[in-house]
């Protein structure tokens, strides 16, 4: 019986505590939750100094968009319509949209005035069809080509920044082409417009 005690209790010293198992846990988890938390610092540490390095250069940053400090205000022209053949609603839909995204994208204030830091100017140079796809030996698909000639007048620099803005979009040959510019009337203006403020934004 003496010898069977000892066993036993040699058993219950030797033998792993459960409450030794519940604190070595919760110093795991202690330990995991350090790691992260330490993570969680070092990381916003990281994009504060980013942030912190974007600011104190001269350029305004906000989703690609490139601004120099200085600039403050634009004037964005009527965008005229100077196609041989006219979309009489393009100019309009187009200049409206342009100077929308431009109000919502950006910190630029928009003025009328001839002053303006930045003064954009254009017009639709171009605005044809023509045959995209034969299947058959017949006409399948037809392509609506439009340009837009922009130029943009940094007058705190004096210095103007000319380029095109092309844009084709397809439609079904069965249709004509006044049905295809009501159907891709949104089409049209949605990707002139991202393109022309995607090229005003982004060379400087």
């Amino acid at each position: 019986m003496t010898s069977m005690n000892k066993k036993r209790n040699g058993n219950l010293e030797t033998g792993p505590s459960p409450l030794n198992q519940k604190g070595r846990t919760r110093e795991k988890r202690n330990s995991g939750n350090k790691a992260f938390y330490f993570y969680f610092i070092v990381a916003i540490v990281v994009l504060s100094f980013i942030s912190f390095s974007n600011s104190s250069c001269n350029v305004y940053k906000f989703h690609d968009i490139a601004i120099p400090d200085s600039i403050k205000t634009i004037k964005i022209n009527f965008i005229e319509n100077r196609a041989p053949y006219v979309n009489p609603l393009l100019s309009p839909r187009l200049t409206d949209r342009l100077r929308q995204k431009i109000v919502s994208q950006t910190r630029l204030s928009q003025t009328n005035n001839d002053n303006a830091d930045w003064d954009v100017k254009g017009y639709v140079s171009n605005y044809t069809s023509s045959t995209s796809g034969i299947s058959e030996q017949q006409v399948a698909t037809n392509r609506l080509t439009v340009t837009v000639h922009i130029s943009v007048n940094d007058q705190r620099a004096n210095k103007t920044q000319e380029y095109d803005v092309s844009r084709n979009f397809e439609y079904s040959a069965t249709k004509s082409l006044t049905q295809a510019e009501s159907e891709l009337a949104d089409e049209i203006i949605r990707g002139l417009t991202d393109d022309i403020f995607n090229r005003i934004f982004s060379n400087w």
